[in-house]
């Protein structure tokens, strides 16, 4: 794994409906996710873009649900040593949803949650080269991550720094609120990959994903064609970019962003 301790390095989409989930967000993004799951083992679908992949969809299948899985975005944070990370977590109060398990040719992963409940996994790649699902301006990519806290902003600051040298590179006051603070990570000590804040009132607590389009309005449109519904935007952010938050039709929160 060539991406610093605290890099985002994967996303992953957990829906009930792969095939209906490839053709709301190919068509609002622009992705080609896989039409059919490769073979053997569980269905899961690369999110194909036109430099690479974005991420991945895997299908709910029944025992998952009966286990209590949800349709969800989950990101991954690349980590030095998964173990050690794990046990850190819990000792900082946080939990473990999966236990640390190997993927042949993959890595090592685990789903560990927050001591504020926000479930996330850490994993050490099994390859050399560096993950590129994020990328701060390239299309179809995770262009932005932001934590909605659903209790203590400033105490998560703390904790993702601590365990991820994830740290604040600055902040907007946004009121009542609090502010929204600008994060970095591993392989981006100056340039803000994200953002930190306390959920507003109407929220979904969790680690949500902005990806990037060409245009705001035109993905707005489809979002609203396809099945999904615009909770907030078209509106502009500092430096000039515009931004939607929206569901998908399983009621999934993900975010869009493009270019001003």
């Amino acid at each position: 794994m060539a991406n610093q301790h605290g890099s985002f390095i994967w996303y992953e989409l957990l829906t009930a409906d792969a095939k209906a989930a490839k053709a709301f967000y190919d068509g609002v993004i622009g992705w080609n996710i896989d039409a059919e799951p490769a073979p053997g083992g569980m269905d899961y679908r690369m999110i194909n873009v036109a430099n690479g992949h974005a991420g991945g969809v895997m299908q709910l299948n029944e025992d998952m649900i009966c286990g209590g899985a949800k349709a969800t975005w989950f990101g991954y944070i690349g980590v030095d040593d998964v173990d050690a990370s794990v046990a850190a977590v819990v000792e900082a109060g946080g939990k473990v949803h999966l236990p640390a398990f190997d993927i042949p040719g993959v890595g090592r992963l685990a789903m560990v949650s927050d001591p504020q409940g926000v479930p996330f996994y850490v994993m050490r790649g099994a390859s050399g080269e560096a993950s590129t699902a994020y990328q701060r301006t390239g299309l179809g990519h995770v262009s932005w991550n932001e934590l909605l806290t659903p209790e203590d902003d400033a105490a998560a600051l703390e904790f993702y720094g601590k365990h991820f040298g994830i740290a604040k590179v600055g902040a907007m006051p946004m009121g009542p609120m609090g502010d929204y603070s600008f994060i970095a990570n591993g392989d981006s000590k100056c340039e803000a990959v994200g953002a930190v804040m306390r959920m507003p009132s109407g929220g979904h607590s969790g680690w949500h994903f902005y990806f990037r389009v060409a245009d705001i309005n035109e993905a707005k449109a489809k979002v609203e064609a396809l099945g999904g519904k615009v909770r907030q935007g078209p509106m502009e952010v500092p430096g000039g970019e515009w931004v939607i938050s929206a569901d998908d039709p399983e009621g999934v929160p993900f975010g869009l962003v493009a270019p001003k």
